[in-house]
């Protein structure tokens, strides 16, 4: 069972996803979209949050709002979580989702581990760049945040180079998690034939780009042909190249010449 939830409308067209237990959670991370971005609450069991991006989109795509539900909903499917305030909310691109072998079912791990830390203090935000999971960091400072805001977002230099970061969810705000529970709907998708699908229609949509590239180099062909045949043809109707009809007759015998010849 997988239970899908609407993003709030200012946030845009966005559907959040999550399974139903760690069963589901396996075909979730086996069948993932490029688009998939996946949430976990840091160091604490929790649910396994998605949501879907628009295709084309990153990672880098996903405004405050939309983050906010994310964050929210994760906070509220972790029991531990739950209950305590100032948490870390992991999140990454499906892609950098690693599972091995040896790992338990709906566990996972990160390609890219680089992480970006993200937390407050006073009315200001921090951040710790974290590169693999030691304890070696680098601190830069973010700038000014509204204290009111549940989220933070921050602005480093390189950013974008990190494939996992963490936001701080203060604390549950009941209001956004209700609304949430309201567009719920419950689903028993076949991840396997959607993933399948999804993989025919990209594959579809390459053949035709190739088809469309071969018919433009085959147009292109044909044109430089056309335009060296003409080059040709120009250079043979210069009047250097040329006879004219008068010197075609001085230099031929009259038809009384060629009777005369004849007699």
């Amino acid at each position: 069972m997988v239970f899908y939830f609407k993003a709030r409308p200012e946030a845009g067209d966005y559907t959040i996803f999550m399974g139903l237990d760690k069963y589901e959670n396996e075909e979730l991370i086996k069948y993932g979209f490029p688009e998939d971005i996946w949430f976990h609450v840091d160091k604490m069991s929790s649910a396994h949050v998605y949501v879907r991006m628009h295709k084309g989109q990153t990672i880098d795509d996903m405004n405050e709002s939309l983050l906010e539900d994310c964050a929210q909903l994760v906070k509220a499917n972790s029991i531990q979580g739950n209950k305590v305030n100032n948490i870390d909310v992991v999140y990454t691109p499906w892609s950098n989702l690693k599972k091995s072998a040896s790992m338990d079912v709906g566990q996972v791990g990160f390609h890219n581990p680089k992480m970006v830390n993200v937390f407050t203090i006073g009315s200001f935000a921090y951040s710790f760049c974290f590169f693999s999971f030691w304890s070696f960091a680098l601190f830069f400072h973010s700038g000014w945040v509204d204290a009111s805001a549940s989220l933070f977002k921050v602005s480093i230099s390189g950013f974008h180079a990190f494939k996992v970061r963490t936001v701080r969810v203060e604390k549950r705000i009941n209001e956004i998690v209700n609304r949430l529970n309201k567009t719920k709907v419950e689903r028993k998708p076949d991840l396997k034939a959607e993933r399948e699908a999804v993989n025919a229609a990209e594959r579809a949509e390459r053949k035709q780009i190739l088809r469309e590239k071969k018919r433009r180099e085959e147009l292109e062909r044909l044109e430089k042909d056309r335009q060296a045949e003409l080059r040709s043809y120009k250079g043979l109707m210069v009047a250097e190249n040329m006879t004219s009809n008068k010197e075609i007759a001085s230099g031929s015998k009259s038809l009384q010449e060629l009777e005369e010849d004849f007699m």
